[in-house]
């Protein structure tokens, strides 16, 4: 840390804690108290801002050792979305986190948090989060709960394009991957490209999608099509399990990188940076993802440069 106080390279999120939410969740105790969102649908999508405690990240704090982490301190919701954007985010690209399988509202947002500031992203940070059980045996509701909820993303991108924003980055994660791009085609459908001109990277991290439906949607975006990075692994076990459940459909997140890159799409194979158990948050948990998944983010002309010096040992 710099003598003034100042964090080299610092992320917008740890500069200035907030993040913006939308939620497709029932609110829990008005919204304004935790679990703040719950399990269950909500009848309207909810808008918020809330208020976070970034860890201390100072040389002798319990956060560097792993015994503290990022907090929600309160949750303010609001009517519109364009009420969350202020004056002084005018013209700043917005990154938009939508999670997977098996989350409760608090760890979606908490790991909206991390991932922003893993990859010290520069503007906004919003979270949308949809209703998941958060239980291991209700993947079939947590399926169709997010399918339920894109035409809801879809109305929160088109807000976002709406206002003085720069750039709407998209990443998603797990079965967050089928809604957002379900909504995606939705988006492209009623908007063109004009309005899609205005989506900057979408980063698919280990996508829990039916490789078949995949092809098929990416097929009807248009030049969204070229803006999707897929990070994916063949190691994934929690993509097995689903592979399972769907009779045996390969998953896109599990799928060989050579039958992805057919698609014209950039795939960043990660089977060699797992060495968990599960591999399913590689995008949060390992360093050089994160490197991409910025790089991505920032349009960066080296990407397939870094992709192949980064992930060399995969081939």
């Amino acid at each position: 840390m710099a003598a003034n106080g100042v964090r080299f390279d610092a992320s917008a999120i740890t500069e200035k804690p907030t993040l913006l939410v939308a939620t497709t969740r029932k609110p829990v105790n008005g919204g304004r108290a935790a679990p703040w969102y719950g399990t269950e649908r909500g009848a309207a999508m909810t808008i918020a801002r809330a208020k976070l405690r970034p860890p201390d990240d100072g040389r002798f704090s319990l956060a560097s050792v792993g015994l503290v982490d990022w907090q929600i301190a309160s949750i303010e919701p609001l009517p519109r979305l364009r009420d969350l954007i202020g004056e002084g985010a005018s013209g700043e690209d917005v990154l938009v986190y939508v999670h997977g399988f098996n989350t409760t509202f608090e760890t979606a947002a908490l790991d909206a948090a991390r991932l922003s500031d893993g990859i010290k992203f520069a503007g906004e940070t919003m979270v949308f989060s949809w209703p998941s059980k958060a239980k291991l045996l209700d993947y079939v509701y947590d399926r169709e709960s997010a399918m339920w909820s894109r035409d809801a993303l879809e109305q929160a991108l088109e807000e976002l394009i709406a206002s003085p924003t720069g750039r709407i980055h998209i990443v998603a994660h797990s079965v967050g991957t089928m809604l957002t791009l379900e909504a995606l085609r939705q988006f492209y459908g009623d908007r063109g490209e004009a309005a899609a001109e205005r989506i900057g990277a979408v980063i698919f991290a280990s996508p829990d999608i039916d490789i078949d439906v995949f092809k098929s949607s990416v097929a009807r975006i248009g030049p969204l099509a070229a803006k999707i990075t897929l990070i994916t692994s063949t190691n994934d076990r929690a993509l097995a399990v689903s592979r399972w459940i769907a009779g045996g459909v390969t998953r896109v997140g599990a799928a060989e990188k050579a039958q992805l890159e057919k698609l014209g799409l950039h795939v960043i194979d990660a089977s060699a940076q797992g060495w968990g158990i599960i591999n399913h948050d590689l995008f949060l948990s390992n360093a050089q993802i994160r490197q991409v998944i910025r790089d991505a983010l920032g349009g960066a002309s080296r990407l397939g440069t870094l992709r192949s010096a980064l992930f060399r040992q995969a081939g």
